[in-house]
């Protein structure tokens, strides 16, 4: 009986197990590869193993321009190769562009009511700050205005935020519940443009947020409300049911309410939920 048969078979067996042992090392470098790119990595370089990397766009209150930028850059430090672009703008506007479909992410709003309108296309929001209403007036304050009450005065250039939007809605809240009349000579989309008014000089006084205020000290001045006659603002935070990168957006959201992320809040102002 002939062994070459047999010495064939092994020498194939051979060939087959040495050309396998190259194909299953690479197959095991693409799963980690993959999982280091979804998952972040543990190797001390300072990036969240449980926030997988994407693209984020959250869309986000414009009374948070400021303090988002600086929240969104020390979340990309955290975890590299993520990276978070900001869309800001009115509540309602981010509503109605939620409702149209825009392709987003997550959503930060300035009040509970506008994010609860949007619970068919959101997660379970989380409030992460809260925030305070002021008068803000030109540097120096040269109308003399002391007090809420203040604005009633037909001389005095008032701009308000439009009702429909959350910080508009507060200013009304407050005025209402003093009894309070004032025609303003403008009525904004957004707490940024009311700010603007005042800082521009077209407008004597506005009601903002204080954390607004505070990014404009060098242009205006704040007169605080007594909180017996203030409004609390809370900022809830979502994802959104549409995103195409789920896991990473829970990952940002829960993050706004860790310790890190309520540092750089409070150093801009806003209060803890």
């Amino acid at each position: 009986m002939s062994l070459l048969p047999t010495r064939r078979r092994a020498a194939a067996a051979v060939l087959t197990a040495a050309l396998l042992v190259p194909l299953a090392a690479c197959g095991a470098d693409d799963s980690g590869t993959a999982k280091g790119r979804d998952r972040g990595t543990a190797d001390g370089s300072g990036s969240d193993p449980g926030a997988p990397q994407a693209d984020l766009t959250v869309l986000a209150a414009s009374s948070l321009t400021d303090v988002f930028k600086e929240a969104g850059a020390a979340y990309e430090a955290k975890n590299p190769g993520t990276r978070v672009t900001f869309s800001f703008a009115g509540s309602q506007e981010l509503a109605a562009q939620v409702k149209q479909g825009a392709p987003a992410d997550a959503l930060v709003t300035a009040d509970t009511t506008t994010m609860d309108g949007l619970s068919a296309d959101t997660g379970k929001p989380t409030v992460i700050a809260k925030n305070r209403l002021v008068i803000a007036v030109g540097e120096g304050n040269p109308e003399k205005v002391e007090n809420i009450e203040d604005l009633a005065d037909p001389k005095l250039k008032v701009v308000l935020a439009a009702p429909e939007v959350p910080v508009g809605r507060y200013g009304e809240q407050v005025l209402d519940a003093q009894r309070i009349e004032v025609k303003p000579v403008s009525q904004e989309p957004n707490v940024r443009a009311v700010l603007s008014k005042v800082e521009l000089g077209e407008a004597d006084a506005g009601l903002v947020y204080r954390t607004d205020a505070a990014t404009a000290t060098d242009r205006v001045d704040a007169i605080e409300i007594p909180d017996a006659q203030n409004a609390i603002a809370s900022y809830p935070a979502a994802t959104l049911k549409a995103s195409k990168h789920g896991e990473a957006a829970t990952a940002f959201v829960a993050w706004l309410s860790t310790p890190e992320a309520r540092k750089i809040l409070r150093g801009a102002g806003f209060q803890q939920p």
